[in-house]
């Protein structure tokens, strides 16, 4: 079953490129970011709802919910923020930039959270070539934004 989570995150990533370009032309054609956003996030609600409904949702005990960290809420905040970053920056940026500045932003920060085990994730050493990874990342980066 592992091997199909390279594809289904390559799919998410194809997704996530193709959801910044409709958000942002949602947000154009209302002439409202925010109210694009929260359209946005009326959408993922029913989504969520909708699997949640065949997976079978349901609520967790509340002494689990209390031994959360407090970080753990955090995540939709970050969503907000990407979501509102989208429907504010992707038009004018382009597809390409946009996508790489959140691309390499989230490189840079996930071998940074695995390098300390932050958040929630298991230490990997940014080795060597993690960092090269970074590096060609950001030249990457350079060179679609520049040409």
């Amino acid at each position: 079953m592992s091997f199909l989570l390279v594809p289904l995150a390559l799919l998410a990533g194809i997704l996530n490129t193709v959801q910044s370009g409709a958000n942002a032309t949602l947000s154009k054609g209302l002439g409202q970011p925010v109210l694009a956003a929260l359209c946005v996030t009326l959408g993922n609600a029913v989504v969520y709802l909708l699997v949640g409904a065949v997976l079978g949702l349901r609520w967790p005990d509340m002494g689990k919910v209390a031994q959360l960290p407090w970080w753990a809420w955090t995540g939709g905040f970050c969503g907000a923020a990407y979501v509102l970053a989208v429907v504010f920056f992707a038009e004018k940026l382009g597809a390409a930039v946009f996508t790489g500045c959140t691309v390499t932003a989230a490189i840079l920060t996930s071998v940074l959270l695995d390098h300390f085990g932050l958040v929630g994730f298991k230490e990997h050493a940014a080795s060597l070539w993690r960092l090269l990874g970074c590096a060609l990342m950001i030249g990457g980066l350079v060179l679609i934004a520049t040409f």
